[in-house]
């Protein structure tokens, strides 16, 4: 496990180092209020886990390592843009983040959600200057918007919503995640196949492997905000229980809870079979988002 972070932080590190480059807006900047707000939760901490998922399945496929940095700091974006509105008043009216104030306790409700606006049509706009074959370009910006929007991401936030003070079944659950956290993940981890040269067979098997660690991913999330605390999670624990959602240790225990995760943890790590040996760095980041306590 020790090797594992220690890959994970070296991505992670080359990630950083892409998402400053591109979040360097003072040439083209019209309001510096905004780009503040943009940068504060874009450089607020976090593993970069979706770009750097996009790093390591573009390094296993041999593909184009340059393409799928930018990428996966554009889908990062994307998901910056999901936490600022996530925690805004209308949504979960969350304080912190991160261990810091949320965005609009920073600079206001109004600016913030301009920045999550922001941030999500800019991450296009990196998506559309890639420097790969117009196909797979145009093929990777229609997995960004049909995983982020009503289909996907904000499909799943509203279902989410609607799924406050009332008890769903394990297969509602499945269906709210693989939309909210889970169309992200696999994004990430297509991003890594559209900048290769790859067989069609190792993209279904590498959906397969996504969706299953995108609820690894939720299930685990869950548990912390039970078992975790606020700082070491950087985040208010008990939030979905004051919010009166569903989850899987309230709908099967803690105890089912971990068995599921492993469940599909296992089934994550099955459906990299078809990569053999070269799928270990990726077989290992399972059990690293299964053993996580951040």
């Amino acid at each position: 496990m020790n090797n594992i972070k220690e890959i994970l932080n070296n991505r992670a590190e080359e990630v950083e180092k892409t998402l400053t480059e591109i979040m360097d807006l003072t040439d083209k900047e019209i309001a510096p209020t905004l780009t503040k707000a943009m940068q504060y939760t874009t450089f607020s901490g976090g593993k970069r886990i979706r770009p750097v998922l996009s790093l390591l399945t573009a390094e296993m496929l041999e593909g184009d390592l340059k393409a799928a940095k930018k990428a996966g700091a554009a889908l990062e974006l994307i998901h910056t843009y999901s936490l600022i509105h996530d925690d805004l008043p209308c949504m979960d009216d969350d304080k912190l983040r991160r261990g810091k104030a949320t965005n609009h306790l920073v600079f206001g409700t109004g600016t913030a959600t301009l920045a999550g606006d922001a941030l999500l049509t800019y991450a296009f706009e990196i998506l559309a200057n890639l420097a790969i074959s117009a196909e797979n370009k145009i093929k990777l910006i229609n997995l960004f918007a049909s995983s982020a929007g009503y289909a996907g991401m904000v499909g799943g936030q509203v279902l989410d919503l609607k799924a406050e003070q009332r008890k769903l079944n394990l297969s509602e659950m499945k269906k709210i995640h693989r939309a909210k956290t889970g169309s992200l993940l696999k994004t990430a981890v297509l991003i890594g196949y559209y900048v290769s040269e790859s067989k069609q067979e190792n993209k279904h098997a590498l959906i397969k492997y996504a969706d299953n660690i995108g609820l690894v991913f939720q299930i685990v999330d869950d548990l912390l905000d039970i078992t975790g605390d606020t700082e070491t999670l950087g985040k208010t624990v008990g939030r979905d229980q004051a919010l009166e959602k569903s989850t899987y240790p309230a709908l099967l225990g803690v105890e089912g809870a971990k068995n599921e995760a492993e469940k599909v943890a296992n089934q994550a790590k099955k459906a990299l079979a078809i990569f053999g040996e070269r799928a270990q760095v990726l077989s290992n980041l399972v059990d690293y988002l299964l053993d996580r306590n951040n």
